[in-house]
Formats: structure tokens, C-alpha cells, sequence
């Protein structure tokens, strides 16, 4: 079996050449060249798969280390006798971390405090779901919004609001939908001008999903015309050619890296392998063959001598600062693909342990994921 992997999946090197004949290229150099006599490419969204590179090729499977599929022809491939595969869910952890810690800075940056917010959550599937749960540990009122999952389950609790509904209540928008161009729910450009025409609050956007399912001219015209408060975005149009206009405007500027914790990233290696093996009828344990992810530098918080109201920010921000990226990327943006493939993987909360925080923060500190060593009373 003759396999093309990128270079820059992690955990990877070592596991994979159990399956068979390896070469490694950076996503930017799969080609169709390249990919011609591969049975098995093992790929991130770096590049698109279609009938460009794919034709007359001899590839059998389309392994993606990741949760969308936008950069796959599906068509092409489900036409051609070309399987594929995602890793769904594999970093949800980390997109939420990294909206958790977006929201804590800005609520600390713009002086509010989350538990008087709402926030709309658009599209709540994996990441989603798992941003919904922690925005109610952390005080808030929460709308979702998701119609495809509203017309597959109904709405019986009233469980979902309309689009409508979260332009009109939402202090905080957050963006959580797939890319699609086509069909009843299209995203594509889904925050275009009418959308943040209609936002009553002017409130805080992110967008951590895809870039394309906002419009960069009319978000830069929003925050021109002060129809939004903040602005946080990870997923960018055209990358890695971005906006440098809106890259000076926005508080929070990452390069596409919401989900790349160490954990994710396991979890999305480990996926693959078994999609593999799944595929080939392989019985192989890819966890077997993985190595442990490594503990962080500093995996002791402690918060003895940090303000009560301040633990829970601290305590985040010392797991992941996307202040640190936004400076980087906004001081060289030519560097957005380098700075995606030479992330340095961080640790979600569970690799953490909190000690001499105050009963209330220890609590919430606990729900979201973290050891925390309550505090004994005399």
C-alpha cells in the first residue's frame, strides 16, 4: 500500500508506516504529480481534492485529519470509486477552549461580564454542543440556532431559535456551521451585509468554523459602521492569502489554529488510522501504535494569590492566550501558512491541575474540565 501523508499531521510519523509505503509532503505540495500512484492520501485542509489532481490517479481513499469536508470533491470521488473520511468531533475540546478564552478576554478587555450576556451559538453539532456547554457553566444565556438538526428532531422544547432570533437578542455570535454552497442550508457567506445590517446589540462575532461563511467586505464595513462590538476570527477567507485590512481591525486574529490542540490533534490521528483500518478491514489498534501526548510545561495553576473574580480567566488563559497569535500574525501575515504548520500543540484543561482556588471559580473551573484540589476548611 503506497501512502501520501502531511507532513505536519501530528503523531503520525511512526504509527502510520504500519500500514504500508510512506512518503510525507507539506499539504501545499499535494499535487497531481504526487498523487498519481499513492493508494491512501492522509491529508488536512490544506489543499483542495478534485478532479484536478485526482484524475487518472490510482488513489483509493481520502483520509482528512479533520472534522469538515469542504476541501474534498465528494461528488467527484463518490462518482469515481474514490472513498473518504473525516475525523468528526476529534477537536470540538479545542474549539471550545479556544472560544472560552476568547470571551473571557474580551469580557475583561471591553469591561462586561459574561454572566449578563447572551450568546448565539450558529450550528450546533460536535463543536457546538460542546461551546453551548460551556458558555452555561460560565453564567450565560445561551440560543442555538441549527436548523438542519431543528428539521431532523423538531423543536418540542423550543430547544432552537431562528437566525432571526439571535440578530436580534445575541450580545455574543458565535459561528459553528460546516461550509456549504448549495442546498436548502447554505453557509456560505451566511454573515453577509444584510445579516449584520440586522444585528440589533452591535454585538461581538467570531467565526472559529469556516472562513467563507462570512463575507470579509461586510464585516469590515460593519466594524467600520460600528455594527459590532468585536470581532474574533480564526477561519479566514482565502487563506492563506487573508484579509490585512480586517486582520488590523479585529481583536482577536489567529491563523486557523481554534482546534489545534495536542489533544484534538491525537484524537484526529488516532480517527484516521482507524478509518484506515476500517477501510482495509485491518485489525490493528491505532492507539496501540501512538505514543502519549505530552504533559504541558507548567501543569500546575495555582491561583493563591489571583483576585476570586479573575481565577477563572487566569486559570483558562494559562492553557491557551490566543492574544499571543493574534500579535504574531498580525506583525507578519505573510507567515499565516507557516505559523498553521509550525503551531506549537497546546493542552486542553484536563491536562491541568488547579489548586487554592476560591469555592466558586473551583467549581466552575472543575466543570469545564480542569483537576482542581478544592481548598480544605480549617
Amino acid at each position: 500500500m503506497k501512502i501520501l501523508a502531511d507532513a505536519h499531521i501530528p503523531y503520525l510519523k511512526g504509527a502510520i508506516e504500519h500500514f504500508g509505503e510512506v512518503e510525507y509532503l507539506p499539504g501545499n505540495q499535494f499535487t497531481k504529480e504526487t498523487v498519481k500512484d499513492k493508494d491512501v492520501l492522509i491529508v488536512r485542509t490544506v489543499t483542495r481534492f478534485d478532479e484536478e489532481i485526482l484524475a487518472g490517479s490510482s488513489v483509493k481513499l481520502i483520509c482528512s485529519a479533520t472534522i469538515g469536508y469542504d476541501h474534498i470533491d465528494t461528488h467527484y470521488c463518490d462518482t469515481h470509486g474514490i472513498a473518504w473520511r473525516t475525523a468528526p468531533g476529534c477537536n470540538a475540546g479545542s474549539v471550545e477552549q479556544y472560544v472560552t478564552a476568547s470571551l473571557l478576554l474580551l469580557a475583561e478587555k471591553k469591561g462586561f461580564d459574561l454572566k449578563e450576556k447572551t450568546i448565539g451559538i450558529v450550528g450546533v453539532g460536535n463543536v457546538g454542543s460542546k461551546v453551548e456547554a460551556a458558555c452555561k457553566k460560565l453564567g450565560m444565556k445561551v440560543l442555538l440556532n441549527d436548523p438542519p438538526r431543528e428539521e431532523r428532531e423538531g423543536n418540542a422544547d423550543n430547544m432552537f431559535v431562528d437566525l432571526e432570533t439571535i440578530k436580534h437578542e445575541a450580545d455574543i455570535i458565535t459561528l459553528h456551521t460546516p461550509l456549504t454552497k448549495t442546498g436548502k442550508y447554505k453557509t456560505w457567506h451566511l454573515a453577509d451585509e444584510r445579516f449584520f445590517n440586522e444585528l440589533n446589540k452591535k454585538p461581538v462575532l467570531i467565526n472559529s468554523c469556516r472562513g467563507s461563511v462570512t463575507d470579509t467586505r461586510a464585516w469590515k464595513k460593519a466594524i467600520e459602521e460600528g455594527l459590532v462590538s468585536g470581532s474574533v476570527i480564526d477561519c479566514w477567507e482565502n487563506e492563506p492569502d487573508i484579509d490585512t485590512e480586517l486582520l488590523e481591525m479585529v481583536d482577536i486574529a489567529t491563523p486557523h489554529v481554534a482546534g489545534y490542540s495536542a489533544d484534538g490533534k491525537w484524537t484526529a490521528t488516532k480517527m484516521t488510522l482507524q478509518n484506515l483500518c476500517d477501510f482495509f478491514h485491518l485489525d490493528i489498534d491505532p492507539v496501540q501504535l501512538m505514543p502519549p501526548i505530552p504533559a504541558p510545561d507548567d501543569p500546575v495553576i495555582d491561583l493563591k494569590n489571583i483576585d476570586p473574580h479573575r481565577q477563572t480567566t487566569h486559570a483558562v488563559l494559562h492553557t491557551y492566550n490566543p492574544l499571543k497569535e493574534t500579535e504574531a500574525l498580525k506583525k507578519s501575515p505573510e507567515k499565516f501558512y507557516y505559523f498553521r504548520s509550525h503551531y506549537p500543540l497546546r493542552r486542553e484543561y484536563k491536562a491541568y491541575t488547579v489548586i487554592n482556588a476560591d469555592p466558586v471559580p473551583a467549581n466552575v473551573l472543575q466543570q469545564l474540565g480542569f483537576h482542581v484540589e478544592f481548598l480544605k476548611n480549617d
